[in-house]
C-alpha cells in the first residue's frame, strides 16, 4: 500500500539516505520517494504505517 508521511528536518542527501536506509530496514522490497523541499516521503511498503513511522522517527525525524 502506498503511505505519504511529512517528515521535518531533512535537509541534505545524507538525510534522504537515512530515510530510505530506515525503511528499506523494515521492508527490503518497499519503494521509497522523497521531496526533500516538501518534507514528503512516498512509502510503497506491505508494513504498517506506525512501523514505517517508528523507523523514520528513530532516525532523529519528526512524522506526521
Amino acid at each position: 500500500m502506498n503511505q505519504t508521511f511529512d517528515v521535518k528536518g531533512m535537509t541534505c542527501g545524507h538525510c534522504e539516505r537515512a530515510v530510505t536506509q530506515a525503511v528499506k530496514a523494515l521492508d527490503p522490497q518497499a519503494a521509497v520517494k522523497i521531496d526533500r523541499a516538501s518534507g514528503k516521503v512516498e512509502v510503497e511498503t506491505t508494513q504498517p504505517r506506525e512501523a514505517v513511522a517508528g523507523a523514520i522517527a528513530e532516525e532523529g525525524y519528526a512524522v506526521a
